[in-house]
């Protein structure tokens, strides 16, 4: 099976007339609707009728097939995936799908390993590096942004992390 990558997931009902909620994880928040189907992970498959923006990412969406606030609320949560075949392929090497992050080398600004990125969740405040430290032990967090974060190079399977002050990293 190819790989799928993470494209939306939808939330609450919006109105009483099958509109659904869906936060949007592509550059575009509206390009969701121009790739076709999209997939759930339990097989299903769903056609966005139409999208319009609600704000930042988050949109309101008709779903073929869905025509009421019953059939909406059960899709709450699903999360909606392409094949990566389906996606354009990042012509930039500042551009990369944030499933392409996973497994990669955490290193510090020294180039010392110090655990693998695990996920990159995002709680509404911004996205975060999830990091498993080499030792082992709890997961570290990171915000993933340019002074934390100034230097992703996938192509050499790593990611340069400088912690801010407050947070030690255990080397060993």
């Amino acid at each position: 099976m190819a790989e799928h990558i993470l494209v939306g997931r939808f939330g609450a009902p919006h109105g009483v007339r099958g509109e659904i909620r869906l936060q949007s994880f592509t550059q575009d928040p509206l390009a969701i609707a121009t790739y076709g189907a999209l997939a759930a992970p339990d097989g299903r498959s769903f056609t966005l009728k139409g999208v319009r923006l609600l704000r930042n990412n988050m949109l309101v969406a008709r779903v073929e097939g869905i025509a009421d606030r019953a059939a909406a609320q059960a899709l709450n949560h699903v999360e909606l995936t392409l094949s990566r075949e389906a996606l354009p392929v990042p012509d930039d090497e500042d551009e990369f799908y944030v499933a392409d992050l996973i497994g990669l080398e955490a290193v510090d600004q020294s180039g010392a390993p110090f655990g693998t990125i695990v996920a990159v969740p995002n709680y509404g405040g911004g996205d975060l590096l999830e990091v498993r430290p080499l030792q082992g032990g709890e997961t570290l967090l990171f915000p993933f942004t340019k002074a934390v974060v100034p230097a992703v190079e996938i192509a050499a399977r790593r990611i340069t992390v400088a912690p801010p002050a407050e947070v030690e990293i255990d080397d060993g």
